[in-house]
């Protein structure tokens, strides 16, 4: 899902964002693996003696700078263009002119909502992120 208008700064921006993707660690939670009650999502870890927090070889890397994308493609698709969340009519109508923009339709919808506001969004001429047609299939009698 290649967007169309991109600059050769754009791509050479999002394809450096997803090469540091591919090599960037999973920051997890200090000992996240060894205690069942501790989520993997990452905390800060601030012990006097943290292993983790010293930076000890052998322990999961902590979040820095460092490890940041391009500033200009943060909060980009991957396909290079601003994501758009949609949830209702009203955020459609907001959304303004397709150009340089994907939607997203929100997983809190129903699917009689989804497909009204897909077919809304297609015939304006929107892209749909997270949007597949499937051919319903009637019984012939």
């Amino acid at each position: 899902m290649e967007a169309v208008g991109l600059s050769n700064e754009a791509k050479r921006l999002l394809a450096l964002r997803r090469k540091h993707k591919a090599t960037k660690p999973e920051f997890v939670r200090q000992e996240s693996w060894r205690y069942v009650r501790l989520d993997e999502s990452w905390r800060r870890p601030r012990g006097k003696d943290s292993k983790m927090r010293l930076r000890v070889k052998g322990w999961p890397k902590i979040v820095k700078v460092g490890y940041g994308s391009p500033r200009k493609t943060e909060g980009l698709h991957p396909s290079g263009l601003k994501p758009i969340l949609i949830s209702s009519k009203r955020d459609l109508e907001k959304a303004g002119s397709p150009e340089g923009k994907i939607l997203i339709l929100s997983s809190k919808l129903g699917r009689r909502l989804k497909e009204a506001l897909a077919k809304e969004a297609f015939s304006r001429g929107f892209v749909i992120a997270n949007y597949e047609t499937k051919a319903v299939k009637t019984k012939e009698a």
